[in-house]
């Protein structure tokens, strides 16, 4: 479905974002989701956004979510995301944003929010738990319909998120007309869920008990190899694909398949020993990384912030004629 008289039907739109934390992206942040938003470009009108609003939702220091931002936006152009392809911007400056977001608030269920797991979690761990933090997913939801996207490439922790935006989205429309475009999730088939390499039973993530379960896309090559050479399996020595009982094992056949594009499961035939599973593992990963690392060594912050505001001119622009139509389907004065 399309409600947006400019486009081209025939091709798709693609939305996803991202948050400026301050690390750099992890190789299950690149795996899970920013890989795949550089295959999109090829098939895709891509619009890729910075969340620098949602990243205000827990405290920060003044002058932090800055920062952080321009380092993710390095990190977003070296991976591969083509500013001549791709929409890559900054989301406070597209104000149509935070303006969607009180709309879609206001056909969003307080019981839709409180029972979010994000939210469950995030505040158990916080002392200080912000209204913002409540309501995230109405914020997320605004971002993806804002652009009539009909795919959002996410990881699979981000289901849920996805699944409260296609919900409102639809009573949105069931109440004004048929003016949003009801999004549609793209879960890589490979390498959707990168676990810890320590504690395999959670997902990789910055926030390890054990620097040496996560691998940065800045780590150097030894400090990769050291972390797989490290990383936990079991006792019974046979490698095969079973994450349920081998999350261990599984997850490096996963990381591997997915540095090689190939299968887990065929993977897992060429090994008999869990050293060479590692030691190839590691290999695949370096080599993955490499040319990542090289182009962010190259871009400076003046050719990144240029892209950034050429970026969210064409992303204002797009987003302005979706907020007018929302604005006249409800009837504003």
């Amino acid at each position: 479905m399309s409600n947006d008289p400019n486009r081209a039907k025939s091709t798709p739109r693609a939305f996803s974002g991202i948050q400026p934390t301050g690390d750099v992206p992890h190789l299950g942040n690149y795996i899970g989701a920013l890989r795949n938003w550089v295959d999109l470009q090829d098939s895709t009108d891509g619009i890729y956004c910075i969340v620098d609003l949602h990243a205000l939702s827990v405290p920060r220091e003044p002058g932090e979510v800055g920062r952080a931002t321009l380092q993710m936006a390095r990190v977003m152009l070296a991976v591969g995301i083509d500013p001549e392809r791709s929409t890559l911007f900054v989301q406070s400056r597209v104000r149509e944003h935070s303006e969607l977001a009180w709309f879609i608030q206001c056909v969003t269920a307080f019981g839709e929010l409180r029972r979010m797991t994000q939210f469950k979690d995030k505040s158990e761990s916080n002392d200080f738990v912000s209204s913002a933090l409540f309501t995230y997913p109405t914020l997320m939801a605004a971002d993806i319909v804002l652009y009539d996207t009909d795919v959002v490439p996410v990881g699979d922790d981000q289901r849920q998120h996805l699944e409260i935006a296609r919900d409102v989205t639809q009573r949105f429309n069931s109440r004004f007309g048929d003016v949003l475009v009801v999004p549609e999730a793209r879960i890589a088939e490979v390498g959707a869920r990168i676990m810890d390499l320590q504690n395999p039973q959670n997902k990789m993530s910055k926030s390890s008990d054990s620097v040496l379960g996560t691998v940065s896309l800045t780590d150097t090559e030894d400090e990769i190899a050291r972390k797989f050479k490290r990383a936990v399996t079991d006792n019974d020595a046979e490698v095969r694909f079973d994450p349920e009982n081998k999350p261990g094992v599984s997850n490096l056949l996963t990381i591997l398949a997915a540095a090689k594009r190939t299968d887990p499961a065929t993977e897992a035939e060429n090994y008999t020993q869990y050293g060479p599973l590692k030691t190839d593992t590691a290999d695949a990963v370096i080599e993955m990384i490499r040319p990542i690392q090289k182009r962010m060594a190259e871009l400076d912050d003046g050719t990144v912030s240029e892209l950034l505001t050429a970026g969210e001119d064409r992303a204002r622009e797009k987003a302005s004629e979706v907020m007018e139509r929302v604005r006249r389907a409800v009837g504003l004065f």
